[in-house]
């Protein structure tokens, strides 16, 4: 073959893996769900987050959906802020002892959203334990799960 048309050959199948788009990892998206909801539990904004790391609240929420890794020391300063420790981030995460656990993703999803903490926040007030147990009957009835029972909440 004649080294010029090897060489154009080589050029058109050379494929740049630098711009080749790739999804974020299971634990990368993990650590950055984890990132935002113990930044939405302390009332932070992203922007304040970014403050505080010397970043714009745009690679704050980008760390956030996990499309940019967070470096080790990064993530030790974020835990820092957010007065954790690393390991934090990391519970629950996917890994090889995991066979593609999903029951507890749905979980940290919620729990990173802005519903979900509010809801979980105001739940946790709750002191009287019947009354909250009457919330959870009362949530499964409307969301269709389970036995339709009796609800009855007396507010005194």
């Amino acid at each position: 073959m004649d080294l010029g048309i090897k060489d154009a050959v080589d050029r058109r199948l050379h494929v740049n893996f630098s711009t080749v788009k790739r999804s974020p990892h299971g634990t990368d998206r993990h650590v950055g769900n984890r990132v935002r909801m113990r930044r939405k539990m302390q009332g932070m904004t992203q922007e304040k987050l970014g403050e505080a790391l010397g970043l714009t609240f745009q690679q704050v929420q980008k760390y956030e959906k996990g499309t940019n890794r967070i470096a080790a020391s990064r993530l030790q300063h974020i835990a820092s802020i957010q007065q954790v420790p690393i390991s934090f981030f990391f519970e629950g995460a996917p890994g090889l002892s995991d066979v593609l656990d999903e029951s507890s993703d749905y979980v940290s999803d919620f729990l990173a959203t802005s519903d979900g903490l509010a809801l979980t926040k105001a739940y946790m007030h709750i002191e009287n334990a019947k009354l909250r147990r009457s919330i959870v009957a009362l949530v499964k009835q409307i969301a269709g799960e389970g036995e339709p029972e009796q609800v009855t909440v007396r507010i005194i």
